[in-house]
């Protein structure tokens, strides 16, 4: 029986994912002291710029047969719902609640639109959710081991101001296929919110 690595998502227009990833590369010369000379690797492993996106919810492996249901929940969920903007405010390490970091992020204003939809989706998929869910993109990965190499308080500081909007009128159901080079995205189905229109992506 076939499986799919299955996630459901908020993708992001490209002039957002571009100016993110110009954040990617300014916040990555901090850290160009601190490659290592064997791998050539620095401490964070950057999200491509086609990925950038955020998670609603990650499924793990779904089998082809679970697929249509979830398919359903997710355009029952989407239907429920009108369009909103996603304000991201700030770039710094997260999780804010974890000591060393895990990653770099893109923080978003929480707001009642959002957090409706996530709570309904979850509840389409029978989710349960323990913590309040804040929205982020994840812009890197920390490399644990290069991390630590690297002493406390030469550690780059990370905690940038932005102020990036974008609207979300769809969410997609997503599959990540692992590849040596890093995870390929693709979208299996684009649930349009109640009064939108699908976005360019």
């Amino acid at each position: 029986m076939k499986k799919r690595r299955i996630f459901i998502a908020i993708n992001l227009p490209k002039d957002i994912k571009q100016k993110l990833s110009d954040y990617q590369k300014k916040i990555e010369e901090l850290f160009t002291p601190y490659r290592s000379e064997a791998s050539g690797l620095g401490p964070i492993k950057w999200t491509k710029q086609n990925n950038i996106h955020i998670t609603l919810a990650f499924l793990g492996c779904i089998a082809d047969e679970e697929l249509i249901n979830v398919c359903e929940a997710v355009k029952e969920a989407g239907s429920k719902h009108s369009s909103f903007s996603v304000n991201l405010f700030k770039i710094c390490y997260g999780p804010t609640d974890k000591k060393p970091p895990r990653m770099v992020w893109a923080i978003g204003e929480k707001s009642e639109k959002f957090a409706s939809l996530k709570d309904d989706l979850d509840k389409s998929l029978a989710i349960s959710e323990k913590r309040q869910f804040s929205p982020h993109i994840t812009l890197g990965r920390i490399r644990k081991w290069e991390w630590q190499k690297i002493e406390p308080e030469e550690r780059p500081e990370v905690d940038e101001k932005i102020d990036l909007s974008f609207p979300v009128d769809s969410i997609e159901l997503m599959e990540s296929v692992l590849k040596k080079g890093g995870p390929e995205y693709t979208v299996l189905e684009s649930a349009k919110l109640a009064d939108s229109k699908i976005s360019n992506f």
